[in-house]
């Protein structure tokens, strides 16, 4: 078989893109073909005396918590490495995911995403899973800091020396 009909066969997704993830539909998520694992937004990540891993999807803080205790007494740990060469230990579970038009199980770990522009990052193993051909040129999820980085700009432009006051020197960055 050749390459451009293995390419005919795989899901088209855009660098950005809506999930669905244990029943919770609309979830933006960052499709990053850089990171090995998935990683998705928990709370509350407790282990009770049996062994059961219990947590929350998002937090209260989020638009996508529902408040649902989830429980498994199937997970792993994993070591992460983050793009900045820091390590965190943190258990993986399986949820069911729908990404593009395609519905399946996938590992995801279980971090403290609120910083996190995207609640939700898809990596490379999601990708193979559920054979997906990335292009980066298709967004589907609006990202707010470029319209952020447009006005801080224009501010910029305006008057840099208040610019400056406003952001830089006051802030504490030098």
């Amino acid at each position: 078989m050749s390459s451009n009909s293995n390419q005919q066969n795989l899901n088209i997704i855009g660098s950005t893109e809506y999930v669905e993830i244990a029943g919770i539909k609309n979830i933006p998520a960052k499709i990053d073909t850089g990171a090995d694992s998935s990683a998705i937004w928990a709370s509350g990540i407790n282990m009770q005396k049996d062994g059961k891993l219990v947590f929350f999807l998002f937090d209260p803080k989020s638009p996508h918590y529902n408040g649902r205790p989830l429980e498994f007494l199937s997970y792993k740990a994993k070591v992460v490495r983050s793009a900045h060469g820091d390590t965190q230990i943190r258990y993986q579970v399986k949820l069911p995911i729908r990404l593009g038009d395609k519905t399946f199980e996938t590992n995801f770990t279980l971090a403290n995403r609120s910083r996190n522009s995207f609640p939700v990052l898809i990596g490379r193993h999601t990708i193979d899973d559920g054979d997906f051909l990335v292009d980066v040129s298709k967004s589907k999820v609006s990202r707010q800091k470029k319209a952020f980085t447009n006005h801080l700009n224009r501010e910029l432009e305006e008057d840099p020396y208040k610019f400056h006051q406003k952001y830089i020197k006051l802030k504490g960055v030098k």
